[in-house]
């Protein structure tokens, strides 16, 4: 069984490190639905989808079978699905709830935590990739992100152990760092989504060397997962190996030649983290869109360790949803820069910021959109010999349980002046 320190929603703390503290909340859940009964009304969308598996016999099989299959990637104690009905009823009790903070068990992704069991058996890997699953999983995905837009989400900005206004959470997310008014009950947040892809305060997060168009900054607040050279514009993404493929992770786009045999950094944000993307690079937008993808599709060529996310993720930048940002770079020697932000689980919700679309001349560290839900994976895409060199706080260290996080603006490489 793979070592959870290396699963990205484990160490990014999206859910408990421990897995008997990830079992103790879906017990509490489990027995929180139970108590409820069948007179729960089921949401719009819950009812959908249960008709979509009523009537739809390979839909049907496809997730009987995974809740009836044992995951190979992790040990349970005990069964916590039983059925398809019970799934819905448990996924439906999420849709009207808020991530609440806790210090050592914190369950950011409770859709995750429920599915957990079904996406690492062989029926889970087909029914994750299926396109009429992957359009319901939106629609409910979307149902949950209406809610945690709204004032009612809020309910979890207390100040009790378990609200993200007690110390431990304050200082967990460093609060001091970002926008917010301290006199107000909420902190002057309108809705968790809100509090969640809150701004940095003025003169936190400075742009290095902004006036050095020969440093490129981190798009993202961020902790390094993979550093690829040479990457073809076609591979076998799907292998064990995982290798980059141009053409699939940027979905095709007419860009991707012009990359083959470059650079490919990835790196992945934690739940407390700053949830914003900002440009690597002073330069003008040439493309930027939103790509439909999978949610909760696993690399399942990893076998039993398909489960831990962390070692599907390089498999993700090229099937989950994510957005594409293309930049022409000001400095010529740079030339085109790919901005790819990934969604995985639930964290699926990318967002351009307006007025990010073709012409747009944005300067270096400025703002190009965000994860709606908390924050994901993502790429940056270099063509060939264009990097001289990575700072050392963006090597990826897969070993280390707490490696440094490389901070959103921060110097993250340097152009060679050769190329």
């Amino acid at each position: 069984m793979a070592d959870p320190v290396t699963d990205v929603r484990r160490r990014g703390g999206w859910l408990p490190e421990n897995q008997d503290d990830l079992e103790t909340w879906l017990a509490g859940h489990r027995e929180r639905v139970a108590a409820k009964g069948d007179r729960a009304p089921l949401h719009p969308v819950i009812a959908e989808f249960k008709e979509l598996i009523d009537s739809d016999p390979v839909v049907r099989m496809y997730l009987n079978e995974m809740v009836a299959q044992v995951p190979r990637g992790r040990q349970y104690r005990q069964r916590h699905l039983q059925s398809v009905q019970q799934m819905l009823r448990l996924v439906n009790e999420v849709l009207t709830m808020a991530p609440e903070y806790s210090a050592d068990a914190m369950v950011v992704l409770p859709l995750g935590a429920i599915l957990d069991w079904t996406m690492g058996t062989p029926a889970g890997f087909a029914a994750f990739r299926d396109g009429r699953v992957n359009a319901m999983l939106k629609k409910l995905l979307g149902a949950w992100c209406e809610f945690l837009s709204s004032p009612d989400s809020r309910y979890v900005l207390n100040d009790s152990p378990s609200g993200w206004q007690c110390e431990a959470a304050r200082q967990a997310i460093g609060i001091e760092q970002f926008q917010y008014d301290p006199d107000d009950k909420y902190w002057g947040f309108t809705s968790w989504n809100d509090f969640f892809t809150r701004r940095l305060a003025d003169g936190a997060r400075p742009v290095d060397a902004p006036d050095d168009d020969s440093v490129i900054v981190s798009a993202c607040e961020s902790t390094p997962y993979g550093l690829a050279t040479d990457v073809q514009l076609e591979d076998r993404f799907w292998l064990k190996s995982q290798p980059y493929s141009l053409r699939d992770m940027l979905a095709g786009d007419e860009s991707a030649p012009q990359f083959a045999g470059g650079t490919v950094y990835q790196a992945f944000l934690s739940a407390t983290n700053y949830h914003r993307w900002h440009s690597p690079v002073a330069g003008t937008i040439v493309r930027a869109f939103v790509h439909e993808g999978t949610y909760y599709s696993e690399a399942d060529a990893e076998g039993p360790d398909a489960v831990e996310p962390r070692n599907s993720q390089s498999y993700l930048a090229h099937v989950a949803a994510r957005a594409v940002i293309i930049i022409e770079a000001d400095n010529p020697a740079i030339g085109q820069v790919a901005f790819v932000p990934v969604g995985m689980s639930e964290v699926s919700s990318c967002v351009l910021d307006e007025g990010i679309r073709p012409g747009r001349h944005v300067a270096k560290g400025e703002e190009l959109g965000y994860f709606q839900f908390g924050g994901s994976t993502h790429c940056l895409v270099f063509g060939p010999g264009v990097i001289r060199d990575f700072a050392l706080s963006a090597i990826p260290r897969p070993h280390e349980a707490s490696p440094p996080l490389v901070r959103v603006r921060s110097r993250l490489a340097t152009v060679s002046a050769a190329h």
